[in-house]
């Protein structure tokens, strides 16, 4: 890959700026404050805020606390979504810091994934991992990796050490230089105006001409909605880690540059403020 690491630290480095209050209807014994905390963008909600549970559960009678979720402006934040996926997707025009109320009942069955242990976030990461080089590499790369590599990537995004997790993942964005890029590109397409999860789909980073594919092409094939006719504005923005990229930016660069650590294009097409 090339490197341009400076890029994968700053992705790596992203934080959120975050308030999380306490649901009104939540009894508590004495007045919650509200916690704020600076959120990294690539990790999990459900990985990073144990200070914040501490923090709520120290007000609350212990018999009125059950599992811990997460909501923003009445939507319930998916947990095994990356938290730079959930901003962008929900929140990015808003001022911030960026405000999260806390529930501790009725836990929404039907809106997320129950996660009762840093083990659920692993799996879901690791499977996330191995769907990503089975588009890459065909699971050659991940396959031929030892259970302790495995382990280094995950303890890597555990506990925030981007040099330890890039000594793995490096492997990972790598390819055989006949091939100019991976096998096909793992992304995935969220809208903030629609019902449906997201848009997935194979795709090659090179055309067949040997052409680089770029952003724009992408949306044309996969989600043509996003970009604006010839002659029309742009009605969405396109977002990857809270910024627009150029949609002339080829699919491979990004691809091997602004991927989270489930090595996943993450991609918010929202509507484009109006003011």
């Amino acid at each position: 890959m090339t490197d341009d690491k400076d890029v994968l630290r700053d992705v790596w480095f992203g934080r959120i700026p975050t308030c999380f209050t306490l649901y009104q209807d939540e009894i508590t014994e004495r007045e919650a404050e509200p916690y704020y905390l600076l959120l990294p963008r690539i990790s999990y909600l459900t990985l990073v805020t144990d200070k914040v549970k501490k923090h709520f559960q120290k007000v609350m009678r212990q018999e009125e606390v059950s599992e811990i979720w997460f909501e923003y402006e009445g939507t319930p934040l998916k947990w095994h979504y990356p938290i730079g996926l959930l901003f962008d997707l929900h929140a990015s025009n808003t001022a911030l810091p960026w405000s999260i109320t806390v529930h501790f009942k009725n836990f929404p069955e039907k809106d997320l994934l129950h996660c009762h242990s840093k083990d659920v976030i692993e799996a879901h990461f690791m499977a996330c991992i191995k769907e990503a080089d089975a588009l890459k590499h065909k699971s050659q790369v991940i396959n031929e990796m030892q259970k302790k590599d495995h382990k280094q990537l995950w303890m890597g995004l555990q506990n925030d050490k981007f040099e330890q997790f890039w000594a793995i993942n490096r492997k990972l964005m790598e390819y055989p230089p006949e091939d100019n890029g991976f096998r096909y590109i793992p992304f995935r397409i969220y809208q903030a105006t629609t019902e449906r999860p997201f848009i997935q789909k194979l795709f090659r980073p090179i055309a067949s001409g040997g052409q680089l594919h770029t952003l724009g092409d992408l949306l044309k094939d996969v989600c043509p909605s996003a970009v604006a006719p010839e002659d029309g504005e742009q009605k969405t923005q396109v977002m990857i880690h809270g910024i627009e990229p150029m949609l002339e930016t080829p699919i491979q660069w990004l691809s091997e540059h602004m991927s989270y650590p489930d090595n996943f294009l993450h991609i918010s097409i929202i509507p484009r403020p109006t003011d």
